[in-house]
């Protein structure tokens, strides 16, 4: 045995990291004797005397930074998962080096001239579809990546990459630090109004942190939005509100504001170095929307009834609002709370009766029946093996014969040093290229620890959002690790974790798993009843806060910077530009939206989770068509995307699974929004047409 887990196979059932013994120490040497192990294996690709052929340099280059992709995977999934400032020291350190290592193989001329002269010559090499489309994709990559561009530019794009890599890692550091050290703390007396889940979970988070006999609200949106919803201290509202939109946002050395200018000039300097008008263009590009111009349509024609669907919630909670003697106007830290009112009022519902009914462990339940009932799959806790913290659940997951086909890992609570938010990592991706190798996946939730662990209907639609992500990555079954699960354009990857939403809401799911905590009992017909009619409820407001987020993200990256950036000042300008309702904020305002800032994953592309959205609700048409949403036919179309990864172009996948092309009416009406009667144009200027192609892109397009 090495001193370095990395060093040697993990010991481990099924190949799962040595969680038990690896530490920080381990990280920089073995990323050290990854980033060389990986060059070699390219410097070798590079100085084979055989002519270039798909066996030797793709498939070679497949292979070539096994180490590195293991070490990298462990070491961010940790990171996120469990942080803790040596492994912030090592993400300093390294950023920056991994950044410049992708790009300088990116730049590598000998290895891309290998991979043109294969790409020129692809319909003569009698390659299998996923080969062929593999092919094709690495070539446009490097391409995308600068293979093309002269020596004092690629220079300049190294440097690039370099820098932005360094400044997201300290976006994000900035946010974990303002979220560990922000949250609301609270006495016996501050308690009025809120129900027992929010107290037990406040009085667990108080006891994690050392604050004995007193309750603690943290900041992550599981405790946050509640909070907001139940109490009647308008006062602890706002003091509460105002932490959580302010992280990321406060003046010294962590504030993110400043960073945000420099990403974006150097992003829209990488832009025009490669040819692009603009990041957006270069981002959507690679995308199914293709363009700007044709995202911004998507948006536009969801804006319009989104704002008027909130101006009519506006007004009645205003009423209420004036009815309970709220004179003041009606702020962002009042819209939950008098939502919440009026959800009572006119459903005779609240979250408070309903969160008994959705405890987490039969939530889990239900996600991974509902996997059975559509997949043949099944889910079988280990306790033989490590784990990285004791919250942290492991099954074996097998396929209806009963064969192993990965492992899930569920990690699904807040604390200290946990990044917010909610998602989906992989430790090891599905593949065969030498061999099956089995995916190993985790999904990461926020949810606030309690007695049970009690969640909203919200909180068990987002467990099912990771979880469909978890399934896209144990059901891959390609060839290449590059295609694997989710692996795919960013504007389609959300399609498949939307879609499995819908199965937390059927009325068969929750009358097996939706039962009371203490007696057991299914949820009774009225309330369901009352559950599902209020489900269109409040939608005006969270239509708008996403898209408006989704708009900003788009002006921002396609606008560019301007020499003065003031981002708040940006902000509000665009806010009063599209006519965002003045009581609500975007989703992720810029200080601490990590989608755009923490890495380059969303930027210029918030807008994919709307297009998934559209994908989801005409996808799920097409099973409460069939009359059956267990169909087994569908369920073996839908799989066949589950599994393809990136082997085959995304609307192929979908035209197969549904026979027909996608449709924007199930989207409106699943969030109960009329179609706007007429395309208006506004000062974000929706409308604009592409410009004219510089001569650079027309050369860059005509050689693709």
């Amino acid at each position: 045995m090495t001193d370095n887990p990395f060093f040697e196979a993990f010991s481990a059932p099924f190949g799962l990291p040595d969680f038990d013994r690896i530490e920080a120490s381990h990280f920089p040497p073995a990323f050290e004797r990854a980033l060389a192990e990986e060059a070699a294996a390219v410097e070798e690709i590079t100085q084979n005397p055989e002519p270039p052929s798909f066996a030797n340099t793709i498939e070679a280059f497949e292979r070539s930074g096994r180490l590195l992709d293991s070490v990298s995977s462990v070491f961010f999934n940790l990171r996120a998962s469990r942080s803790e400032e040596a492994l912030e020291k090592v993400a300093r350190d390294y950023a920056p080096k991994l950044a410049l290592h992708r790009a300088r193989i990116a730049q590598n001329e000998a290895l891309f001239a290998r991979v043109a002269a294969l790409h020129e010559s692809r319909e003569a090499l009698s390659l299998a579809p996923d080969q062929l489309r593999l092919l094709e994709r690495r070539h446009r990559q490097f391409v995308r990546e600068g293979a093309l561009l002269e020596p004092g530019q690629k220079a300049r794009l190294l440097a690039i990459e370099e820098a932005l890599a360094s400044l997201y890692t300290r976006f994000g550091q900035n946010l974990l630090h303002d979220e560990e050290r922000g949250g609301l703390v609270l006495e016996t007396g501050d308690l009025e109004g809120l129900p027992e889940f929010l107290r037990a979970a406040a009085g667990e988070a108080a006891r994690e942190r050392g604050f004995e006999g007193r309750f603690f609200v943290p900041l992550s949106r599981s405790a946050v939005e509640p909070f907001l919803s139940f109490s009647p201290r308008r006062d602890l509202r706002r003091m509460l509100y105002e932490a959580w939109t302010n992280r990321g946002a406060h003046q010294g050395e962590r504030d993110n504001r400043p960073l945000i200018r420099e990403i974006l000039d150097l992003r829209a300097a990488k832009a025009r170095l490669l040819g692009y008008e603009s990041f957006a263009h270069y981002q959507l590009d690679e995308a199914m929307a293709k363009t700007p111009a044709a995202a911004l349509s998507l948006l536009a024609k969801v804006w319009e009834p989104a704002k008027r669907k909130a101006e009519e919630e506006r007004a009645l909670l205003l009423s209420l609002a004036r009815r309970e003697g709220q004179n003041e106007a009606l702020e962002a830290w009042d819209w939950p709370y008098y939502a919440e009112k009026l959800r009572r009022e006119r459903f005779a519902l609240d979250a408070a009766e309903t969160k008994p009914y959705f405890a987490l462990d039969k939530i889990v339940a239900a996600a991974f029946a509902v996997a059975g009932r559509l997949f043949g799959l099944s889910f079988h806790e280990r306790e033989d093996c490590p784990r990285y913290h004791p919250d942290l659940r492991i099954y074996e997951v097998r396929d209806e014969k009963g064969a192993t086909i990965g492992l899930f890992l569920h990690d699904n609570f807040a604390r200290p040093g946990k990044r917010s938010g909610a998602w989906m990592g992989s430790y090891r991706k599905a593949q065969s290229l030498d061999g099956e190798v089995l995916p190993i996946v985790v999904n990461n939730n926020n949810f606030a620890r309690g007695n049970p662990t009690l969640l909203s209907f919200e909180d068990a639609k987002t467990l099912f959002h990771e979880f469909g992500h978890a399934l896209h990555g144990l059901l891959s079954r390609v060839r290449y690790p590059s295609q694997s699960g989710t692996a795919v354009v960013r504007d389609f990857v959300e399609f498949p974790s939307q879609l499995l939403e819908n199965w937390i809401a059927d009325k068969e799911v929750l009358r097996r798993y939706a039962r009371h905590f203490e007696t057991g009992e299914a949820m009774p017909e009225d309330l369901f009843s009352r559950l599902v009619a209020a489900h269109r409820f409040n939608q005006g407001y969270l239509t708008v806060e996403y898209t408006a987020a989704a708009l900003f993200d788009l002006a921002l990256h396609r606008d560019g910077p301007a020499p003065d950036l003031d981002i708040d000042r940006y902000e509000k300008e665009f806010r009063e530009r599209i006519g965002v309702p003045a009581p609500i904020a975007l989703r992720h305002r810029p200080a601490h939206f990590q989608h755009l800032f923490a890495g380059a994953g969303y930027a210029a592309l918030y807008y994919a989770y709307l297009w998934a959205e559209v994908l989801d609700a005409d996808g799920f048409a097409a099973f409460k068509e069939a009359g059956n949403i267990f169909s087994p036919a569908l369920a073996l179309r839908l799989r066949r995307i589950f599994e393809a990864g990136d082997s085959k172009e995304p609307m192929e996948l979908y035209r197969a699974f549904r026979a027909a092309e996608p449709q924007l009416a199930p989207l409106l009406e699943s969030r109960g929004l009329e179609t706007a009667e007429k395309r208006v144009e506004d000062p974000a200027d929706w409308s604009k047409k592409e410009g004219p192609l510089s001569s650079t892109e027309k050369r860059r397009r005509r050689r693709r």
